[in-house]
């Protein structure tokens, strides 16, 4: 029974209590009744209660005693949560800490990879590079190795490829980028090429083949002393653009075979130019004469005062009369001469501006390939895309080296042709107006 139904039954029994003591007002008897039962119901209220005030202090402790354990698991809860942050922010830290190590690992391992990559001489693989520390290292340390043996040189003996592919041992000796050779079978002396991709040394230059040079000379004296060497202060580079060099026949054979046309049409225009000219430098100088003095010849029929078309202008004159048949005759004449001194001249002017197409189509073609290999190839070589231009450049360059001299012969040519049919012309105009049986004009 709990504690609201105890009241709700005191209270019930009070409303009885109420409707006795009103009944007791009619009935004497019922009012012994009511006393005897208000009597009994006190009697039951306080045993109610002494068992609500024990039952208070029972709920009491026990509430007591779990607010106790209730406020000690709080404790242990939020000691346990404080243990769990703290260990969620030691991995943090931890991870964090790992994270930066890891970082500046990869950073070291990035620095020795770069490092090695620009002082090694060897290619390297790039897995091994990035990944294989213990290889980057001893990479590292060779190089420091060979940094030392740079500052103090020392003579070595190592294999040597000559210039005419054999290899043979020889005494090198190493200053920085400079590197010298001596070889005693054959005996030569000289400069060694460092820059090769390739493993083996390759003779740069010879520059002593006899038996007495300063680097044997220093070796025979373990070093001591002074010696005087010699080297190439570009460092082989001018050694190799010399090595590169190709003779004119060679040029011409990469020009392909747009080469040969222009080489014909040069060939061509060489050998009229070259006939042309004997034929001008041949031809008897015009002699200039007054007309007075043209008179007399005239006269006298002295024809061997002139040569050449000269020669044939006066006897033309002296056949025929003044008049329109003179003047035909003279005209046709010049015209012939005309024709003679012009002809095959302009084959050359053809030459001069044939050459400079032809050698443009060769340029046209040479281009044409060379994109077709890149799309092929690709072009991370620049080099190849290089090479392919400038042969394709060779025909423009071998168009231009034969228009050039072509014009220059043409203009030459034809000046000289002009200027002595002008001379020709005057003279035979000065005919036209001979008479003859008058002495003066």
């Amino acid at each position: 029974m709990t504690f609201c139904q105890k009241i709700k039954a005191f209270s019930a029994i009070l409303l009885l209590t109420s409707c006795n003591l009103a009944l007791a007002a009619t009935s004497e008897q019922a009012k012994q009744s009511v006393l005897n039962d208000i009597t009994t119901a006190q009697r039951s209220l306080s045993s109610t209660q002494k068992s609500i005030a024990k039952e208070q202090a029972s709920l009491a402790k026990q509430i007591f005693t779990k607010q106790q354990s209730l406020s000690k698991l709080r404790e242990q809860a939020a000691v346990n949560r404080r243990l769990a942050d703290e260990n969620t922010l030691s991995l943090n830290q931890l991870q964090t800490r790992l994270d930066s190590w890891q970082q500046q690992q990869q950073y070291q391992l990035n620095l020795l990879s770069r490092f090695v990559r620009q002082n090694s001489n060897k290619a390297l693989n790039n897995e091994q590079t990035s990944n294989n520390q213990n290889e980057l290292l001893s990479q590292v340390v060779s190089f420091i190795n060979n940094q030392e043996q740079a500052l103090y040189p020392r003579f070595k003996k190592q294999a040597v490829v000559l210039n005419n592919g054999e290899l043979t041992q020889a005494n090198t000796l190493q200053v920085g980028p400079v590197a010298w050779f001596s070889t005693q079978t054959p005996k030569l002396m000289g400069l060694l090429n460092l820059d090769d991709e390739s493993n083996a040394l390759k003779v740069a230059l010879v520059q002593s083949s006899s038996d007495d040079n300063p680097l044997d000379n220093t070796l025979k004296q373990n070093g001591v002393g002074e010696t005087l060497l010699s080297f190439d202060p570009s460092l082989t580079h001018l050694v190799t653009s010399q090595a590169q060099q190709e003779s004119p026949l060679e040029h011409l054979e990469k020009g392909g075979l747009w080469a040969i046309p222009i080489i014909l049409f040069a060939c061509f225009a060489l050998t009229i130019a070259l006939i042309k000219a004997a034929q001008l430098l041949r031809l008897s100088k015009i002699k200039m004469h007054s007309q007075m003095q043209l008179q007399t010849l005239f006269k006298s029929k002295n024809s061997s005062e002139f040569a050449g078309m000269q020669q044939q202008l006066f006897n033309l004159t002296l056949q025929s009369e003044k008049g329109q048949v003179r003047d035909d005759q003279l005209f046709n004449q010049l015209i012939h001469d005309k024709h003679k001194l012009d002809n095959f001249i302009g084959a050359i002017a053809v030459t001069a501006a044939v050459a400079p197409l032809l050698g443009l189509l060769g340029t046209v073609s040479g281009m044409i390939e060379t994109f077709k290999m890149m799309t092929l190839f690709g072009s991370g070589d620049p080099e190849v895309v290089s090479g392919g231009i400038a042969q394709a450049l060779i025909t423009t360059e071998l168009g231009l080296v034969v228009a050039i001299p072509a014009l220059v012969l043409n203009a030459l040519l034809s000046r000289k042709a002009k200027a002595y049919y002008s001379q020709l012309e005057g003279f035979a105009l000065q005919l036209s107006q001979l008479e003859q049986g008058e002495n003066n004009v």
